[in-house]
């Protein structure tokens, strides 16, 4: 033991010296991944931003069409077997990912947002930092365990370089594989990758917009409990969204087997169905919709059916085929509705704004502690940790065991009334009440029963 005990420190020194070797390169180069991505989307996004409504409307159904052809035959390269799903990649795949199909959802995502649809473009940025990471892993030889940890990297990296947010970036990249569990042992890696994916982003010319709220008073604790109050209303915001893709997806599945329909031809007919549904629906909610964030943001007054027609158009973009990210759309989605709202309660939009967009966050991804970190890093802390906190956690815990990553691992139950196996993926597991919440529901029923019985025989003796 004593061996040990001198031993160790120099073991943790040498982890420390090699993760910020093997963490630094793959930032860098998940970094310059990301930023010619991003890039590339401003450049076309930026051609089709104000285009007239007759054009939109025809390249929606395009757009769509060119997704389901790029999706359909492009996977046909993958012969591997490996999933290109990041969280399947780090817990199935020993950290192993497809290299030759690592343009596509790139290119998939470019063509959904320059179309109109309705996404988000972090997505793209994640897949992008775990393939390209997995590369360097393969390059260097690394074991199982440690490629598994520089997939965790990239995916971080990803995160950071896209949201603009580093320390954030990289806990929701880690905080992302699993509910109720982050890996300990994969933070260092993945905050050195951010920090240095985002600052080769800043070298690559990438623009970031952070926001500036106004100073709070000092602590309130109505003030808290109302911020609280606004992130129940999100968790129950989340879930819709979370609940609404699950069906679209499901009824356009469902159409395609009815039917036997050829792939490519589900997302032409979403982006007819969007086509259709723009001329009711304002087309601020198609592509990413950050401008309706930043005015949601600024405090200008939202629509309290906003948050419903941007799940609504996210829902149909994504479940009839499309691809694209799915975080930017929880921003966008929060901001709007914790606008929306905040007013009823007395709080003021901007503030509610700023709460929201951390609960929908907290609540869709099952990430909590990364997204109060994001609703610091975004505001500066201006709008008071202690808020932000206390609302997205109360989201957190109101979705309840969804997500809107069916791949997911659930480590823990989110509530000590309800049980669930360990480890499994979310999309795979049934969570079921706990053993002693159905004792006391039966004996509380019983006696409800028993009582009644009581009552209708003393009333016939009468």
């Amino acid at each position: 033991m004593p061996r040990v005990n001198y031993i160790e420190p120099i073991v943790m020194l040498a982890t420390v010296m090699q993760w910020l070797v093997l963490a630094t390169i793959t930032g860098a180069i998940v970094g310059s991944g990301t930023s010619l991505f991003l890039h590339g989307l401003f450049f076309l996004t930026g051609k089709t931003a104000s285009i007239p409504l007759w054009l939109q409307m025809t390249l929606l159904p395009l757009g769509g069409f060119l997704n389901g052809l790029l999706l359909h035959y492009g996977y046909r390269k993958n012969t591997s077997g490996l999933k290109d799903s990041v969280i399947a990649a780090v817990h199935k795949q020993s950290g192993q990912m497809p290299f030759k199909t690592l343009a596509i959802k790139p290119i998939a995502a470019i063509i959904t947002l320059a179309c109109g649809g309705s996404a988000g473009k972090e997505g793209p940025c994640s897949h992008i930092g775990g393939s390209l990471a997995s590369g360097v892993g393969r390059v260097l030889g690394l074991n199982s365990e440690l490629q598994k940890r520089i997939v965790a990297c990239g995916v971080s990296a990803g995160f950071a370089s896209v949201f603009g947010t580093p320390i954030a970036g990289a806990i929701y990249g880690v905080e992302v594989l699993a509910i109720g569990r982050i890996r300990h042992d994969f933070l260092f890696p993945a905050i050195v990758a951010g920090v240095t994916s985002f600052e080769v982003s800043k070298l690559w010319g990438v623009p970031y917009k952070y926001y500036s709220i106004q100073l709070l008073p000092h602590f309130s604790e109505t003030l808290f409990i109302k911020t609280i109050a606004v992130g129940i209303i999100c968790g129950i915001v989340a879930w819709v969204f979370v609940d609404l893709i699950g069906l679209v997806r499901l009824l356009f599945s469902r159409l395609r087997t009815r039917f036997n329909m050829w792939p490519p031809i589900m997302p032409l007919l979403g982006g007819i169905v969007l086509s259709a549904l723009i001329f009711f629906i304002s087309t601020d909610y198609l592509g990413l919709s950050l401008p309706l964030m930043d005015r949601a943001l600024d405090g200008e007054a939202m629509p309290y059916l906003g948050f419903f027609w941007k799940t609504l158009l996210v829902a149909i973009t994504l479940g009839s085929g499309f691809y694209g990210g799915i975080v930017t759309p929880q921003f966008v989605i929060g901001a709007i509705a914790g606008n929306a709202f905040a007013p009823m309660l007395g709080i003021s939009p901007s503030l509610g704004a700023a709460v929201g967009l951390v609960a929908v966050v907290a609540a869709a991804s099952n990430t909590p502690v990364a997204a109060v970190l994001m609703g610091i890093e975004l505001f500066g802390g201006t709008i008071g940790t202690v808020y932000v906190a206390g609302a997205g956690i109360a989201a957190y815990l109101i979705i309840g065991h969804r997500s809107v990553y069916p791949d997911q691992l659930v480590a823990y139950s989110k509530t000590s009334w309800m049980r669930v196996r360990p480890d499994m993926p979310l999309g795979q597991e049934k969570i079921h009440l706990s053993y002693g919440l159905l004792k006391w529901w039966s004996r509380f029923r019983f006696k409800r029963a028993h009582d009644y019985w009581r009552y209708l025989l003393s009333r016939l003796k009468r």
